[in-house]
This record gives structure tokens, sequence and C-alpha cells, in this order.
């Protein structure tokens, strides 16, 4: 039964999927931890490897030529692992203070899970999150009526993206296989490389998460035209990325959805 070919299971990502519109609260983590040694972190450089394990996050920060010579400069060596241990033991009662105010659930969301639950749809969750940085945003999120059926941390399984392990936990944890009858959504190229790597369709989210990085608000502001601009950029990057779809917002998926259920039952 479990081997039929159709959709067994959604995983999501949280911040930029479900929850945070722009992915604002680890960029807000970030640049505040980084302000505190002196150093102006850029979005570019925030936002370049979002969705890692924040630990893993911080080392590609710190392995950034242009934040590795400016920590020479102030501190009289480059950053190594020690400094990493260092900042990721202050990144979290950072992450904590910042966390509960950038995790309203997005429009739609709830909408869109509820029909895929109601048509027998497991959830899944996936992020760069420890368990401890993610039990505030599963609080906020069940209060508002998003409870995914399981949720996998990077510190419970090794290791986070592009490592497929807290996919493969979720999958345990629903008992759904084969990894075909999954799909992954997510809102950055790391959720994409996830994906892939665990034999599960791929949707990247284009309008909601870091690949924009704006929230709900700041991107209404925009002039129609730069809008469409980042929106095809963004799309472009998921495509070259390796994901298998895109779409501007999870509510959007749902069409999608039905491509691939008609593509797995037609055995390509």
């Amino acid at each position: 039964m479990n081997q039929s070919p159709r959709i067994r299971a959604i995983m999501l990502d949280w911040a930029g999927t479900t929850v945070d519109h722009g992915s604002v609260a680890p960029v807000l983590a970030l640049t505040t931890l980084f302000a505190r040694h002196g150093i102006a972190l850029s979005m570019q450089d925030a936002r370049r490897d979002m969705g890692l394990l924040k630990r893993d996050h911080i080392q590609a920060i710190l392995a950034l030529p242009n934040i590795s010579a400016e920590w020479n400069a102030l501190f009289g060596k480059h950053p190594g692992m020690e400094e990493v241990t260092r900042l990721f033991a202050e990144f979290g009662p950072v992450q904590m203070d910042i966390i509960t105010q950038h995790s309203q659930l997005i429009e739609g969301v709830i909408d869109t899970v509820k029909k895929w639950q109601d048509r027998g749809l497991l959830i899944g969750s996936t992020t760069g999150y420890t368990r401890e940085m993610l039990a505030p945003v599963l609080a906020q999120a069940a209060a508002g009526g998003y409870r995914p059926d399981a949720s996998v941390c990077p510190d419970e399984v090794g290791a986070g993206r592009p490592a497929p392990w807290m996919l493969a936990r979720n999958a345990q944890l629903l008992n759904v296989y084969p990894p075909s009858s999954c799909v992954k959504i997510g809102d950055t190229l790391s959720d994409i490389e996830e994906g892939k790597n665990a034999g599960m369709w791929t949707i990247g989210l284009t309008r909601t998460g870091n690949m924009i990085g704006l929230d709900a608000v700041g991107l209404d502001q925009l002039p129609v035209a730069q809008k469409e601009s980042l929106l095809k950029q963004a799309s472009s990057e998921m495509l070259k990325a390796g994901a298998d779809f895109v779409a501007e917002d999870l509510s959007a998926c749902d069409q999608i959805l039905s491509q691939i259920e008609a593509r797995l039952q037609a055995g390509t």
C-alpha cells in the first residue's frame, strides 16, 4: 500500500515558508550578533547561507573573505573554530529574544495546510533552528492553528542541511516511503539541496522567504516592476539550484502537487 504512486507527505521549512514572511528573525539575530563584535554584517552576507544549521551558518559567514579580513583587523587573528563555538553560544540567547517577535504565520498557510491534511497528506518539517530555538515557534504556530505532524531539528540528527537526515527522520516518524512520495517545500537554496539529497520532489518558494527577504509590508511597497524583477531572479536561482518547481508562496503549490501526482501515476 505504501508503494502506490501518489504523494503521501509534504515536508515544510519554517521561517520564510510557513512563518516569518521574509525570514526576518534569523537575519536580525545574525546582524545583532556580529554588531556586538564591531562588524556590520550586510544583508547579502547574512542571507547567503540561510537555511543551514545556525552553527554552520555562523561558520560560513566567518569564512567569507571580507568578514575574515575585518575580524583579523579588529582582533589580530582570522576567525577559526574557537570563534565559531563562541559566537554560536552567544547566538542562542540573541535568537531567542528575537524569534517570537517574528514568527507570525504567513498568510494562506493555515488554509493550505488544512486542505492538504483533509486530503490525507501528512505534514513534516525541517529547519535551521535547534530544538530549543524552534520550541517557541512551534508553540506560537500551534496557537495560530498550524500543527505539523512531525518536526525535526538538525541537532537531533547530527547534521543540518544540505544533508538529508532531517527529512529522512521525518519520513520515518510519518512512516512514509519511498522518498518520491514526499515533496520538500522551502524558501532557501539549502532547502532545495536538502530535498534533492533526500530523493524527494522539491518546490522553491520565491516571494515569502529568503530569496527576496522582505516582510509582507515591505514587499507590497515595492514598485510592481521591481517586485516582478526580484521574483524572476529568485525563480531563476531556485531552478538553477535544482528545484523541480517554483511557486511564489505555499498556497500556490496546490496546483503543482497535482502535476507531481500526475507524473507519479504516469511513471515519469
